[in-house]
C-alpha cells in the first residue's frame, strides 16, 4: 500500500467510534498502514485509539491534531477541514496536541508521527474531512431516530441538526450519547468543492490570540514545582571530550546547586537560568579536542570535490547523455557549492524532564513525538507507557525539531538531578551544535546545439545523506531520493538526462539533517541557476528559454508566466538593477518567482521586490498560503545572502545572529503572492517558497551585474573586482 492509496477517498476503515465512558461522541480514523489498536479503555481517556474528534454533551468540539503547530498555520487549516464536513463554526473548535503514538497518529504520507515535508494538508485533506463527515452523518441519524423521521429529511447546520419539514432543531451536544451507540457507516459522501463554505476562503489564525496575549504555551514556558534550570556546554570541537571543570567556582555562584559532567558536555544546574549561566562561565570547562582538532572547510570541500570526480549511483538515465554531450555543438560545465546551514529557530532548543523510578515525563516541542518517545525508552530502559511526551507549540522548527538530540541531552542530565529540570541551549550552543543542512557539491554539464538549445543534461550530486541515517530503507540502489529530487524529477523536457549521486559524509561528529526542504531547496538552486546559464549562453530570454522546455508541464509553465507578467518582465530597469526568474516543482506544488535586486557599486545586494505565483492545487486557507510564501521567501533570502556555517580547527566559527545573519525588516523586499485557482489535489507550501527564491535572487544578480553566483552565500561576490 502506498501513500496515494492512503490519501484516496476510496479507502475504508478511516473511522471508528465508541461510547465515551463519561458520555459523548468520540470519533477517529485509522490509517490502514498503522491500524494496530491500543487498549485505552482502562485509562481515563474515554475513547478508542485513533481519536481525532471529540464532541461532549455541551456541544464542544475538540480536534486532536496529528500535526504540530510551529508557525505554519496547521492549527487553523486542519480544523477547517473537520469543521467543513461537520458543519460547525471553526472558531469554536478546540485544538489539542496529539499524544506520542507512531501507530495511531502516523502521517499517512510518511508512515510515522511527523510534522514535516510539507505534508500536513496533503496527507490529512481526505482523512480529516472523512472524520468530520462521518460524525455529521451519525449525529443526523441520531436526531432522525429520535424524531422518527427519515434522515434524508434532516440536515446539519452550525453545530445542530435541523428537521426541514417541522423546523425542529437539536444541538450536537444533545445527540452525542445516542450517536455514539450507532453503527459507524463504512462510506460517507464528502462535499463537492463547490459546496465548501470554509475551505478555500481566508480565515484568521486560531492560534494568534494566544501568542499575542501570552497564554500560548511553548516548551520553554514549562514551569513545575521545585523545577531546576540547567545550562549546557558541549565540546566546541566535533568529537571532543570534557577534560576538566572547576566545580568549586561554579558552585560558589549563588543559586547553583549542581554540576553534571558528561563525556563530551557539562551542565550547570541552578535555581534559575541566570545563575546557571554564571556558574557555567565560572566553571571554565576545558576540552580535549580529539581527532578533529585541525579539521577545516578546506578539508571538507576537498573531500567532496574528489568524491565528485567518481561515478555515482544512478538516479535517472534517459537516453545517452554522455554521447549526446560529446556530439553537441557546445559543452557547458559548472560546479555549484552550497554551505552547511543552521536552523536558528526563534525558540531556543530546550527540554524539561522529570525522571523518577516510575517513569519519565518530558515537556518539549517536537516534530516527531513518537520517535522521541522511542528514543527515550531506549535511553532509559523504561516502557512506552512510562515515557510521557507532553508536546507544545514550537517556536520554529524548519527541520531542527525533527531531531531529538536535545531531548537526549536533557534526559542524560536529568538522570543526575532529583526533581524536574529544564535544560536550555544558549544561542551559541544552538548555532555551534546544530545538526546542519549538508554541504553540497554539484557538477552539472549540458550539451547544446548550434542555436543554444539544450540537447542533454548531466548532473552529479555529492553530499551527506540524511535519508541513510534517518530512513535507511528509503535508499534504493545506493541513491538518496531526497538529495537528487529536483534533478531526478527535472521539470524540463531535455532529450537526454543523466543524474547520479555520490555519498560523501563530513568528518565524524558533524551531523546533518533536514532544513526546510533539503532536497528540493538545494536542488532547485542548482537546476534553476544552470538553466539560466544555458539561456545566457544561447543569448535567449531566461523566461522564454524555460517555457520552450515545459510544453508537457502546463502547471509549471503557467506559474512562471504569471510571476513574469506580474513583475513586468522585460521592461527596462535602472542601472544596477536586475530581475531573475526561477521555477520550483516539489511537494505537489508549482511555484514561479521573480526577484528584482539592486546591486550597489560596492557590491551590496538589496532585494527590492519579489513576485510569487503559487499553484498548490486546491487551497484550504489562502491566507496561510500567502503567509507561508512570505515566510519562505525571507528564510530563503537570508540563507542565500548570508547563511553559512564554516568550520575552523574542528569548531564552528559562527556563534549568534551577529555572524549568522537573518534578513532585517529594513532589508526585506516587497512581496506579492498570487494564487492560482485549481481543483487539483492539495500540494505542500511550507518549503517551496524557500526553495525558489534562492536561484531567482542569484539570477537577478547576474542580470544586474553579469556576475554568475555558483557558490552560496552571495556575500561579497557581486562586488566588482
Amino acid at each position: 500500500m502506498n501513500a496515494r492509496d492512503l490519501a484516496s477517498p476510496s479507502r475504508r476503515r478511516f473511522v471508528t467510534a465508541t461510547a465515551a465512558l463519561g458520555g459523548g461522541l468520540l470519533l477517529g480514523f485509522g490509517l490502514p498502514v498503522r491500524g494496530e489498536v491500543r487498549d485505552t479503555l482502562t485509562t481515563n481517556a474515554p475513547f478508542a485509539p485513533n481519536a481525532f474528534l471529540r464532541i461532549d454533551r455541551a456541544g464542544k468540539v475538540t480536534f486532536v491534531s496529528p500535526m504540530i503547530e510551529m508557525g505554519q498555520g496547521t492549527y487553523t487549516s486542519l480544523p477547517m477541514l473537520v469543521a467543513e464536513e461537520l458543519e460547525v463554526d471553526v472558531d469554536r473548535v478546540a485544538v489539542e496536541h496529539a499524544p506520542a503514538d507512531d501507530k495511531v497518529y502516523a502521517n499517512p504520507l510518511i508512515g510515522i508521527q511527523m510534522t514535516g515535508a510539507s505534508t500536513a494538508i496533503r496527507g490529512m485533506y481526505v482523512p480529516l474531512r472523512r472524520a468530520g463527515a462521518t460524525a455529521r452523518v451519525m449525529l443526523v441519524a441520531a436526531a432522525a431516530q429520535r424524531w422518527k423521521v427519515d434522515p434524508a429529511t434532516c440536515r446539519a447546520e452550525n453545530g445542530a441538526v435541523v428537521h426541514a419539514a417541522t423546523g425542529r432543531r437539536l444541538g450536537y451536544g444533545a445527540l452525542v450519547d445516542a450517536a455514539a451507540k450507532l453503527p459507524v457507516p463504512e462510506k460517507v459522501a464528502l462535499k463537492e468543492p463547490a459546496a465548501f463554505r470554509l475551505v478555500g476562503k481566508a480565515h484568521r489564525r486560531l492560534d494568534t490570540s494566544g501568542k499575542v496575549n501570552g497564554s500560548a504555551r511553548f516548551g520553554i514556558d514549562t514551569r513545575l514545582p521545585g523545577m531546576k534550570f540547567a545550562v549546557l556546554a558541549q565540546s566546541p570541537v566535533f568529537g571532543g571530550k570534557l577534560a576538566s571543570i572547576d566545580e568549586a567556582k561554579a558552585k560558589a555562584v549563588p543559586g547553583v546547586t549542581q554540576v553534571v559532567r558528561l563525556d563530551d558536555a557539562v551542565a550547570v544546574v541552578a535555581n534559575h537560568t541566570w545563575a546557571a549561566k554564571q556558574g557555567l562561565a565560572a566553571a571554565a570547562p576545558q576540552w580535549d579536542a580529539g581527532p578533529n582538532a585541525k579539521v577545516s572547510m578546506t578539508d571538507i570541500v576537498g573531500q567532496l570535490a574528489r568524491a565528485a570526480e567518481k561515478p555515482g549511483a544512478v538516479a535517472r538515465n534517459d537516453g545517452d547523455a554522455a554521447r549526446a554531450i560529446a556530439g553537441a555543438a557546445k559543452r557547458i560545465d559548472a560546479v555549484y557549492e552550497q554551505p552547511f546551514l543552521a536552523h536558528a529557530t526563534m525558540e531556543p532548543m530546550n527540554c524539561t524532564v522529570h525522571l523518577t523510578t516510575d517513569g519519565c515525563d518530558i515537556w518539549v516541542g517536537t516534530q516527531v513525538p513518537g520517535l522521541t518517545q522511542a528514543a527515550m525508552m531506549k535511553l532509559t530502559g523504561l516502557k512506552r507507557e512510562q515515557v510521557r511526551i507532553h508536546n507544545h507549540l514550537l517556536g520554529g522548527g524548519f527541520g531542527r525539531r525533527l531531531e531529538f538530540d536535545g531531548t537526549v541531552r536533557a534526559v542524560q542530565i536529568a538522570q543526575h538531578v532529583r526533581g524536574p529540570v529544564q535544560v536550555i541551549w544558549p544561542r551559541e550552543e544552538d548555532i555551534q551544535h546544530d545538526m546542519y543542512r549538508p554541504y553540497y557539491y554539484d557538477r552539472v554539464t549540458a550539451g547544446v546545439d548550434a542555436q543554444g538549445k539544450a540537447v542533454a543534461w548531466s548532473h552529479r550530486i555529492t553530499g551527506s545523506s540524511i535519508v541513510a541515517r534517518y530512513i535507511p530503507a528509503s535508499i534504493k540502489n545506493g541513491v538518496d531520493p531526497d538529495a537528487v529530487e529536483s534533478s531526478a524529477n527535472l521539470p524540463y523536457g531535455f532529450p537526454d538526462i543523466h543524474v547520479d549521486w555520490v555519498r560523501q559524509e563530513p568528518p565524524s561528529g558533524i551531523q546533518t539533517t533536514w532544513w526546510r526542504g533539503v532536497g528540493v531547496t538545494r536542488g532547485t538552486f542548482v537546476v534553476e541557476s544552470f538553466v539560466d546559464e544555458l539561456a545566457a549562453s544561447a543569448k535567449h530570454d531566461p523566461l522564454a528559454y524555460r517555457i520552450a522546455f515545459l510544453d508537457k508541464n502546463p502547471r509549471a509553465r503557467a506559474v512562471l508566466q504569471l510571476a513574469a507578467e506580474r513583475s513586468g518582465w522585460g521592461k527596462p530597469l535602472p542601472a544596477g538593477q536586475g530581475r531573475g526568474i526561477a521555477l520550483c516543482t516539489g511537494f505537489g506544488s508549482f511555484i514561479g518567482q521573480v526577484v528584482q535586486v539592486s546591486v550597489g557599486k560596492d557590491g551590496a545586494v538589496s532585494p527590492v521586490h519579489v513576485w510569487c505565483a503559487v499553484d498548490c492545487g486546491l487551497q484550504v486557507n489562502p491566507d496561510t498560503i500567502r503567509a507561508q510564501m512570505e515566510s519562505g521567501i525571507i528564510f530563503g533570502l537570508s540563507a542565500a545572502l548570508f547563511g553559512e556555517i564554516t568550520i575552523k580547527d574542528g569548531r564552528v566559527e559562527q556563534t549568534n545572529f551577529g555572524d549568522y545573519r537573518v534578513l532585517r525588516i529594513s532589508e526585506a523586499p516587497r512581496i506579492d503572492v498570487h494564487l492560482v485557482n485549481s481543483t487539483e489535489a492539495p500540494g505542500g507550501i511550507g518549503e517551496p517558497g524557500t526553495s525558489c527564491v534562492m536561484p531567482a535572487l542569484t539570477n537577478a544578480i547576474f542580470a544586474a551585474t553579469g556576475r554568475r553566483i555558483r557558490k552560496l552565500p552571495v556575500g561579497d561576490q557581486a562586488r566588482v573586482a
